[in-house]
């Protein structure tokens, strides 16, 4: 009697668990019946960071003497870069290249029994040094100061800044997260207009995502601010804003 009992137990607790699961029956089956609805999120962020790379190249017919020409000028445009609020850990250099030069250069040659030698040869005329370093700028008001900082300390060459956001993956989860219910949303409608319920599930995707640029304000920074009126305009540099655009597709199997 008590192992009847056990067993009717036993039967009766595995009964309770076929009900509860019930809603999953199927889920290894492929659904027959299924509506698939899409839906886009948005979200709109002004950039936090910018970044600003700057090239020194010089030449000489010494290697070490176009090393110092470059440390020299790197040294300064690091120096009153520092000044304005940027730490050590967002500088670094991106690349750092020596390399000889020639000069091709023709000659005098005498041909002898119908053998002629080169009529020319390179000739080394010196070497050029170059460096390039890259700077995270996280205080945006004194992206048009660290330009003109570069330009005054005799940078070759300056790209960016180019703007951007510290924590994108954030923003990026938060136009997925609108997306999705979007399309739930659609979902619903759509069932309820065709008489049916949603059951699970069958599928998801999420599309390209696209950066936009918007223009916003102008960063710009006054002569004054820079030491006198001696000194050339600042560049107004628009900082614009972000768009992070996220595009899902979900099918749902109904019944």
């Amino acid at each position: 009697t008590v192992m009847v009992m056990i067993a009717a137990l036993l039967l009766a607790a595995k009964v309770v668990t076929e009900i509860k699961g019930y809603r999953f029956i199927g889920g290894g089956v492929s659904a027959t019946n299924m509506i698939s609805v899409s839906g886009e999120g948005e979200v709109f962020a002004a950039p936090d960071i910018a970044t600003v790379s700057f090239t020194v190249r010089e030449e000489a017919k010494k290697v070490v003497d176009a090393q110092t020409k470059v440390t020299a000028k790197i040294k300064t445009a690091l120096t009153g870069v520092r000044k304005l609020d940027v730490a050590e850990k967002d500088i670094k250099t991106a690349n750092y290249s020596s390399y000889p030069k020639y000069e091709y250069r023709e000659m005098k040659v005498e041909c002898v029994d119908e053998y002629c030698p080169p009529r020319g040869r390179q000739i080394l005329i010196g070497y050029e040094v170059s460096q390039t370093v890259t700077i995270t700028v996280r205080n945006l008001d004194n992206v048009s100061a660290i330009v003109d900082v570069l330009a005054q300390a005799g940078a070759t060459e300056t790209q960016g800044p180019n703007f951007a956001i510290d924590k994108e993956d954030e923003l990026k989860a938060e136009a997925r997260k609108q997306a999705i219910q979007k399309a739930r949303a659609k979902a619903e409608v759509l069932a309820k207009d065709l008489g049916v319920s949603l059951v699970r599930v069958v599928s998801f995707s999420e599309g390209s995502r696209d950066y936009s640029y918007y223009p916003m304000e102008k960063a710009s920074l006054s002569m004054s601010a820079m030491g006198g009126d001696s000194m050339p305009p600042s560049p107004e540099i628009p900082q614009g804003e972000e768009k992070i655009t996220s595009q899902v597709t979900v099918t749902y199997e109904i019944r």
